[in-house]
């Protein structure tokens, strides 16, 4: 009986380090930027090609990270805002936010373009960027 229950105890204790806890998130942009605070929904504006007074830059398409900001700040789906993001091309009013591998990489470029926006974890930050928004 005993060894009945233990891959039930072994799998419930597994699933539960196999599932990260959602990590805060924060928006940022380079520290000479003159942007102090934004919300979400200002945020959302230049990821879905709604502005260009910033330059979006994009963590890659199968990051959780990138998963999660859709959610919390989009709110759509990745779906969704590869079909607005294809209808902008289609109509030639602007291009997606160009990709990168790692926060590592969009803290780089946010930190050497001053009209860079971009999005990483918290535990992430350093100084080479200002956070303007921090999402729960």
């Amino acid at each position: 009986m005993k060894r009945a229950i233990y891959p039930f105890v072994i799998a419930a204790v597994l699933s539960t380090i196999a599932l990260p806890a959602s990590a805060e998130l924060v928006i940022i942009v380079n520290p000479q930027n003159p942007a102090t605070r934004m919300t979400s929904s200002q945020a959302a504006q230049f990821f879905l090609g709604g502005s260009v007074q910033f330059t979006p830059v994009e963590q890659a398409a199968d990051a959780p990270i990138r998963a999660e900001f859709y959610k919390k700040v989009l709110e759509k789906e990745a779906a969704q805002v590869q079909a607005i993001w294809a209808r902008i091309v289609f109509t030639g009013k602007g291009k997606p936010p160009k990709e990168f591998k790692s926060s590592a990489d969009i803290k780089k470029t946010v930190s050497e373009n001053v009209n860079a926006i971009g999005y990483i974890e918290k535990s992430a930050v350093d100084d080479s960027v200002k956070v303007i928004a921090t999402i729960p």
